[in-house]
């Protein structure tokens, strides 16, 4: 009986292998709760040119990205960061800034479908985004 233990206990030590460590990812995600709008790349919501967002980018309708608080920058929410809007589909982009006067908000870019944009209104939600962690763990703004 012993003889068959010891060769059950050899097999099983034999073939279980550790599994492979994964790497640690350099982003990691946060969660926050702000005030959501929405906008659209029209001049007289904007300016002479409203298809250029604050960061440069050129917008086209059908774009899942957003403009932020300035405040949210110093979050991590900067130019690119993905993020994740509660009760919509998919992964928004910051691509745009709103103005100073603005705290805890975003402004969800509807192309130019103004009656989609007054539809949503204002609401808050929770957002997730991936911010880049250094070698401590602490995250970095990129902007």
């Amino acid at each position: 009986m012993i003889k068959y233990i010891s060769i059950i206990l050899l097999c099983l030590l034999t073939t279980c292998q550790k599994a492979p460590k994964q790497p640690i990812s350099p982003y990691k995600w946060e969660c926050l709760e702000v005030t959501a709008t929405a906008y659209n790349s029209l001049s007289y919501q904007t300016n002479s040119q409203p298809n250029i967002t604050a960061f440069g980018d050129t917008l086209t309708p059908n774009m899942k990205c957003i403009a932020v608080s300035r405040d949210l920058l110093k979050l991590g929410l900067t130019h690119n960061t993905p993020v994740v809007i509660d009760g919509l589909d998919g992964m928004y982009l910051v691509k745009d800034k709103m103005h100073r006067r603005w705290r805890k908000r975003i402004d969800i870019y509807m192309g130019k479908d103004v009656k989609k944009a007054k539809q949503w209104g204002r609401q808050k939600l929770t957002i997730n985004y991936q911010v880049k962690r250094d070698s401590l763990g602490i995250k970095k703004a990129s902007n």
